[in-house]
């Protein structure tokens, strides 16, 4: 049987830590209660036995841009960094573009790259690092090349944690920003992780309302998922609810038993953890791309 597909996965080597480019600090790993020996990160080829004890097949990893680099505290994960893991294991990675709206013409050359020359596979936005909120319009470009060139935008709605106490970040992504983005973009596909805490009934209504808006169950260990996102992924929400872990917040090999503990349908399972991954990301190896769909 084919393995599940992570849509949510961060790039948590030793390297990325060493340069801070995972924009988490030793408070955070409190917080979130990180086991202590992952703490400095963990190597790429370590992080695959993990995927196969877990029995996931392929994760997405994202090129992080998170805030404006004239503004102390911002970050990013070259896209190129990336690349270079994707391509030594293009059977189990591929890459996430992140935006940044902030560079202009030159961040909309940067996503086609990533795209069409580096084989990225759709784009990543982190509203919060940027304080616009998902329906702000400086997003507008990018959302309109994604569609150009046929990609998904996965972004983070919901509240956000301090990951770093040199960089407070305001909360600015509830669910309902959505609304707008999917009326101006029908054929925009937009997948909001994360869950939407602490407005998770409001991000099931936007998948519930638009068809090109989807959730993730990412973040979040999946025993403390709201009991209203479990019901959705299992029920009338199963072709809209994907896979993620947000490792390394979230241990792919938890993440898994975890949800098998929930005792989901096996059809709504199969979708979570893998068909509608395909479905979405039509750039992946083995997804069927849609008639009137060009790369």
């Amino acid at each position: 049987m084919p393995g599940y597909i992570d849509i949510v996965c961060n790039l948590y080597d030793p390297e990325a830590v060493r340069k801070g480019q995972t924009g988490i600090d030793e408070g955070f790993k409190r917080q979130v209660r990180m086991d202590r020996r992952l703490w400095g990160g963990i190597r790429v080829s370590q992080y695959l036995r993990k995927m196969d004890r877990a029995g996931i097949e392929r994760s997405l990893l994202i090129a992080v841009r998170a805030g404006d680099l004239n503004v102390a505290g911002s970050f990013e994960l070259p896209y190129e960094r990336v690349a270079r893991v994707c391509a030594r294991y293009p059977d189990r990675f591929s890459g996430l573009a992140g935006v940044d709206p902030f560079r202009g013409m030159q961040g909309l050359r940067d996503l086609e790259h990533a795209v069409n020359d580096l084989g990225f596979v759709g784009a990543h936005l982190y509203p919060h690092w940027f304080g616009l909120a998902p329906d702000h319009a400086k997003y507008y470009p990018y959302y309109a090349k994604c569609c150009e060139l046929d990609v998904p935008i996965m972004m983070q709605i919901g509240h956000n944690l301090v990951y770093s106490r040199k960089r407070r970040l305001a909360s600015v992504g509830r669910p309902i920003t959505l609304d707008q983005v999917a009326i101006d973009f029908p054929e925009l596909r937009l997948i909001g992780i994360h869950i939407g805490v602490p407005w998770t009934d409001e991000a099931i209504s936007m998948a519930w309302k638009h068809e090109n808006v989807y959730l993730a169950g990412d973040a979040y260990a999946p025993k403390h998922w709201p009991k209203a996102f479990a019901h959705y992924a299992n029920t009338y929400g199963s072709h809209k609810v994907l896979f993620g872990t947000d490792w390394p917040v979230i241990d792919p090999e938890r993440a898994v038993a975890e949800i098998d503990a929930l005792g989901m349908r096996p059809e709504s399972n199969r979708r979570m953890m893998r068909d509608n991954a395909l479905a979405v990301f039509t750039r992946l190896p083995g997804a069927r791309r849609k008639a009137g769909r060009s790369r």
